[in-house]
């Protein structure tokens, strides 16, 4: 891509963590970046670093559970920055109880966030992918896919998300679309940190007990997961499509 018409990539959940990073990485790697959150005044400290990296953003609002609000940012970031051709599905809610105490809310706001909103922000961004005969499409699952005490609400949104990718794979992959799939591992960010702390647990300890248990003997960054981000929309990976990685510090199945 050319420095004068940059492809535009959007993020979700991109005000801080996983989502922060991955935006700041994707303007570094040349892209125009909409950076998406629910509340868009939240996603100014995301925007202003990029620009003052010299790349280009735009703060978006929008509940990605909301397919009126979901079409008026896709609508508005195709108007702004241009036609949206890679999607980082990253937005996401922990309600972790478990599963006798779990309510139908707890339930639902996981699946609406994780599945809803990830089906509703790939349906609207498709169509500019399918123009431009190219596309990349992201999304954000966990290691907790596999399986976790408390949290199946999460896990059963997380392992979704990887079915859906590799259904995107195969419908997407003639128009030149490729669909792939992160699930990290413990990666330090305010949302384990809120983990932690339900649990009563200091996050320090909290930190070192889960660095204990993982081969590379140390937890996951934000950047960690913008890097494998980077590689999975770049020209080079092509051919890798309806994949799912674990990036856990070690192996997983």
């Amino acid at each position: 891509m050319s420095e004068a018409t940059p492809r535009v990539a959007i993020v979700t959940g991109a005000a801080r963590g996983i989502g922060a990073a991955t935006a700041k990485r994707l303007a570094a790697d040349g892209f125009a970046v909409a950076v998406l959150d629910l509340d868009e005044s939240t996603t100014k400290d995301t925007v202003a670093e990029i620009e003052a990296a010299g790349g280009r953003a735009l703060g978006v609002g929008a509940d990605v559970s909301d397919a009126e609000q979901v079409q008026a940012a896709v609508d508005r970031i195709a108007a702004e920055l241009g036609a949206p051709v890679v999607l980082v599905n990253n937005a996401g809610v922990t309600r972790d109880n478990m599963l006798f105490k779990m309510t139908e809310v707890d339930w639902d706001v996981v699946m609406n966030v994780h599945l809803r909103g990830s089906f509703l922000m790939t349906r609207a961004c498709q169509k500019y992918m399918v123009d431009a005969k190219w596309g990349r499409v992201v999304n954000l699952s966990s290691v907790s896919a596999l399986g976790n005490r408390g949290q199946a609400n999460y896990s059963t949104a997380k392992a979704g998300l990887q079915g859906f990718t590799k259904t995107l794979a195969i419908e997407l992959g003639k128009f030149g679309v490729t669909a792939n799939a992160i699930a990290p591992g413990f990666i330090q960010t305010e949302m384990t940190k809120a983990t932690a702390e339900r649990m009563g647990i200091p996050f320090d300890d909290f930190v070192k007990g889960a660095a204990s248990q993982i081969p590379v003997a140390r937890v996951g960054q934000p950047e960690d997961i913008a890097h494998l981000v980077s590689f999975f929309v770049s020209e080079g990976a092509g051919f890798v499509s309806g994949q799912v990685v674990y990036a856990a510090g070690g192996p997983k199945a």
